[in-house]
């Protein structure tokens, strides 16, 4: 998007007419057009089009022009058209979710503390993958707005800085919040968790094991297996889960499970490769060759029948590990 796209200043020119022609018919071909051609000369030019085009269709289409744009003054456009007609500023919003240099979207974290949500949630989501400190105030600021939205963009910023004075709000988020799109946030973001600070965050995801809405329990199992924590109570909470009536959440604490190496779960991890799901079969053969005890062999030998070629090649293979130990 750096070459340069002219090949005399004419053409340059009547380009720039042609996107402040009084014929809203031919600003939009000139904005396409500059959309395509990509050059930074004409970033001035599509920005202006963005804050004072009279027609809504015509900024949002100035808006996506601009996405993907490392420029500060881009961002800084981008950021005021929030306040702009629905379609303009969902448009915005995606814009600013691309950018991808911290260095230019500094003066986008001023826009996260905004009292409007759309604007507040659309600045954290632009920040949440630059990892700038800066953005770590206004996120903790936002986790106690009152709009769901909102802190789900929030919790995204923090876990991306791996924020650690924020695991004690996050595991409270993970349990009291109302929002259950904002619990299942939460709990996925307590996996940024040390080793240091397991004991801030277990209570919390035990605790989200057992929440009304099974995502959230999905996502606390899947989080308990990144954590790996050697705590008894982790392990007899995941196979109580592999009881639980949704197939998807069994997956992940069979998936848990597995990385724990725990032998407690021979028993929950067997029954699975029974299941009426197949993804879930494979998962509890996968999980009995990491666990590596030679007593899940008998069953590992007759999901080798199993009508699915995945969960047979994930028992062939569990059971290449469980090999050794049975004097194979």
């Amino acid at each position: 998007m750096t070459a340069p796209a002219f090949n005399n200043s004419f053409e340059y020119a009547e380009l720039l007419r042609r996107l402040v022609s009084e014929d809203p018919s031919e600003r939009r071909v000139a904005l396409l057009e500059a959309a395509d051609l990509g050059d930074e000369a004409l970033l001035p030019a599509l920005a202006q089009r963005l804050r004072s085009d009279p027609e809504a269709a015509l900024r949002a289409e100035a808006a996506r022009a601009l996405a993907g744009w490392d420029d500060a003054d881009v961002v800084e456009a981008l950021a005021q058209a929030l306040t702009d007609e629905a379609a303009v500023r969902e448009a915005a919003a995606q814009a600013l979710a691309e950018l991808r240099d911290p260095a230019t979207a500094a003066g986008l974290v001023q826009h996260a503390w905004h009292a409007d949500a759309f604007t507040c949630a659309a600045a954290l989501r632009g920040l949440r993958e630059l990892r700038l400190d800066t953005a770590a105030a206004p996120a903790l600021a936002a986790l106690q707005r009152p709009e769901g939205p909102v802190r789900r963009e929030a919790i995204g910023v923090l876990g991306w800085l791996r924020h650690a004075l924020a695991l004690p709000l996050l595991a409270r988020t993970a349990v009291e919040d109302a929002d259950a799109e904002v619990r299942r946030a939460a709990t996925g973001a307590l996996g940024l968790a040390g080793p240091d600070e397991l004991a801030v965050v277990l209570p919390a995801l035990l605790a989200a094991l057992n929440d009304a809405t099974w995502p959230v329990r999905e996502e606390a199992a899947t989080t308990l297996g990144k954590l790996r924590p050697e705590d008894p109570a982790a392990i007899r909470a995941l196979c109580a889960s592999m009881e639980d009536d949704y197939w998807q959440v069994r997956l992940r604490a069979a998936r848990a499970l597995g990385r724990l190496r725990s032998r407690d779960a021979l028993p929950v991890l067997t029954e699975a490769l029974a299941h009426p799901a197949g993804n879930l079969r494979k998962e509890a053969a996968i999980a009995l060759g990491e666990i590596g005890d030679a007593r899940a062999a008998v069953a590992l030998h007759v999901a080798e029948a199993d009508p699915d070629p995945e969960v047979r090649k994930a028992a062939r293979l569990a059971l290449t590990r469980l090999a050794p130990l049975a004097g194979a």
